[in-house]
């Protein structure tokens, strides 16, 4: 699984003109799945991200996680985080997870955050959505497992 996490002031997903997530301070988290991801990697990384300290503390300094703040997250599936652009200028996505592994698998993510007490809201498992995000810093990172 790969994750683009983004710390932010605000994200928003939209569908059909239809708002599906809106969040304050907290995490847009892009996930995509990949070939042979399975429930334990999904768990996993929704740990790691769980307690990812990239959030700022009364000092200014990135020492807090979702977790120790109460923030929340927004999930958005995004298999094109699998493309393959060795080759030639059309990307190729053989290497991501089908749609019939991909859409359980983020469910079960979304699932491990919701566990840890993180308000989660999601888009739209393979919907055309629009990401509006203030990205609060900017940090952004790249996780993969």
């Amino acid at each position: 699984m790969r994750a683009v996490v983004q710390r932010v002031n605000l994200g928003r997903v939209t569908i059909d003109g239809r708002i599906t997530a809106d969040i304050g301070k907290g995490l847009v988290i892009l996930l995509g799945v990949g070939q042979g991801d399975n429930e334990e990697k999904s768990a996993a990384l929704a740990k790691k991200i769980a307690q990812l300290r990239i959030l700022e503390d009364d000092q200014g300094k990135m020492n807090l996680s979702l977790l120790d703040t109460g923030g929340s997250a927004v999930v958005v599936s995004q298999f094109t985080l699998f493309a393959d652009t060795r080759k030639g200028n059309r990307p190729s996505f053989v290497n991501a997870a089908p749609p019939e592994i991909a859409s359980p698998l983020v469910d079960h993510f979304v699932e491990q955050l919701r566990a840890f007490g993180i308000p989660t809201q999601t888009g739209e498992f393979g919907a055309h959505m629009l990401v509006a995000l203030e990205n609060d810093g900017p940090v952004t990172i790249c996780m993969e497992n």
